[in-house]
């Protein structure tokens, strides 16, 4: 799970499928945000009570030790967030997130439901629990819970859960509403990469190569490049014929992910055509 995005508490691990995911040809070229989503702590119950004040003081303190690596101090603090006020969602949710971590599973699903009933229509939350079911080959469950998180028209970040549907369904083999998922997540965040190098890949596998060029550059030309989506991208402009962009794009990847899976296909030519 990305830790870094938990910024404010829970809506950043969304986009977890770029590079380090692989089950199907349209995961992810590096670890994105899509897993779960950080929701800001006390934004939208109005004026906290003492209970609620405290208790976030504590979830605040989980968070850091969860971005941390620390689950085990992580799950004291929550415990004593939940004492102090046991109907927080936000805290039920950071332990759910740090139960997944824990491996235990059950108890992630019990604080992910219990988070729900307390607040069943919230988008981050959602998004979550969605990207948890995914994960543990619960696709079709999942879609629902990215619906719901989507169809709030307040959402600021309704790409996200659009590309998890993407990835999800790609999981179960359905390639036509897959490429539906990312199209209509690139047009809402044409800055996801997740969706981007997921439209790229099924252009590829398509032989429509220019129309993946497109895509894969809107990657390869951010500020986060991966070795999967510069990979792709030699590939591409070498199915085009563009040796001089090709030669730029393995220039790149030797310099930046030298030791990667990637740059030995590349330095033994093996381009898998």
């Amino acid at each position: 799970m990305n830790r870094r995005a938990i910024g404010s508490v829970l809506s950043a691990a969304a986009f977890g499928m770029l590079a380090a995911c692989t089950t199907t040809s349209t995961t992810s070229p590096s670890r994105p945000d899509s897993t779960a989503t950080v929701v800001d702590i006390d934004k939208r119950d109005g004026a906290p009570t003492d209970a609620r004040k405290r208790a976030n003081i504590r979830l605040q303190l989980a968070v850091n030790y969860y971005q941390d690596g620390k689950f085990s101090i992580a799950l004291d603090e929550l415990k004593q967030a939940l004492k102090l006020d046991p109907n927080y969602a936000d805290a039920h949710t950071v332990l759910a997130l740090v139960y997944t971590e824990l491996q235990q599973d059950a108890l992630a699903e019990q604080s992910f439901q219990r988070a729900l009933q307390l607040e069943p229509a919230n988008s981050d939350l959602n998004n979550n629990y969605g990207w948890f079911l995914c994960q543990r080959g619960r696709e079709k469950e999942s879609l629902a819970y990215f619906d719901t998180a989507f169809r709030n028209p307040l959402y600021t970040q309704r790409g996200k859960p659009l590309q998890n549907s993407g990835v999800c369904a790609a999981k179960m083999g359905d390639k036509v509403a897959a490429e539906e998922y990312f199209r209509r997540s690139f047009e809402i965040d044409p800055t996801g990469q997740v969706a981007a190098y997921n439209l790229a890949n099924i252009y590829y596998d398509r032989k429509d190569f220019s129309r993946a060029r497109f895509y894969v550059a809107q990657v390869n030309n951010s500020t986060a490049p991966t070795p999967a989506s510069l990979w792709l991208g030699i590939r591409i402009e070498r199915r085009l014929g563009n040796k001089t962009n090709q030669s730029g794009l393995e220039s790149q990847l030797e310099r930046l992910f030298a030791d990667s899976r990637e740059a030995q296909m590349q330095k033994r030519g093996n381009y898998g055509d």
